[in-house]
């Protein structure tokens, strides 16, 4: 059996980043974004999902944590696509629930090839720790664009907004888990025949 893996390096005026990510892993992550907080997502993210990721950014955060936390997610998506290269033989959608003590959220995940991205945290304050809580959202906005994605996220209840973006990240692990596991069929899940 193939392994998934791909490794991307995104290099602009802004940021450099390389990543290197396993599909099939053992939820190990090697985060050093120069962001707290945005590791602390990515190593849920990783952990909950099974991958594996070693990721990597000097970004420009004496502007601020913008840059830094999108092009992490656009490096990060683009490393998805190319793992899942023509997507045969995947599960392609994928649902979860994830509680993190008071809070509950819902992501649905379809890599349909289309990106597109519905995102309600509902994040009352302006940061956690070192990122900016719009810059959260913006994350799973920024991910399904290069990951070919439509991802639905949305944060059912919770008051802790830190357990808000948690419960988030590890819905969003869990979906992604279940879209790309293997079906065993070969096809490409597509009516249209392609993805």
């Amino acid at each position: 059996m193939n392994e998934r893996r791909a490794r991307v390096t995104r290099e602009t005026n802004e940021t450099k980043i390389e990543v290197e990510l396993t599909l099939d892993g053992d939820g190990t992550c090697t985060a050093d974004t120069g962001l707290g907080f945005l590791d602390h997502m990515l190593d849920a993210l990783v952990r909950h999902g099974r991958m594996g990721l070693a990721i990597r950014c000097k970004g420009d955060l004496r502007v601020d944590d913008h840059h830094t936390v999108e092009d992490c997610a656009l490096a990060l998506g683009r490393a998805i696509d190319e793992a899942l290269g023509d997507r045969r033989g995947i599960a392609r959608f994928g649902h979860a629930y994830a509680p993190l003590d008071e809070a509950l959220a819902r992501v649905v995940v379809d890599l349909s090839g289309r990106p597109f991205a519905s995102c309600n945290l509902g994040l009352m304050r302006d940061r956690l720790g070192d990122v900016s809580c719009e810059n959260l959202s913006h994350f799973f906005e920024s991910l399904a664009v290069t990951s070919r994605a439509t991802i639905h996220a949305e944060v059912l209840t919770g008051v802790n907004d830190h357990h808000r973006a948690e419960a988030a990240f590890k819905a969003l692990a869990l979906a992604i888990r279940q879209a790309v596991a293997r079906d065993g069929s070969g096809a490409v899940p597509s009516t249209k025949g392609s993805l």
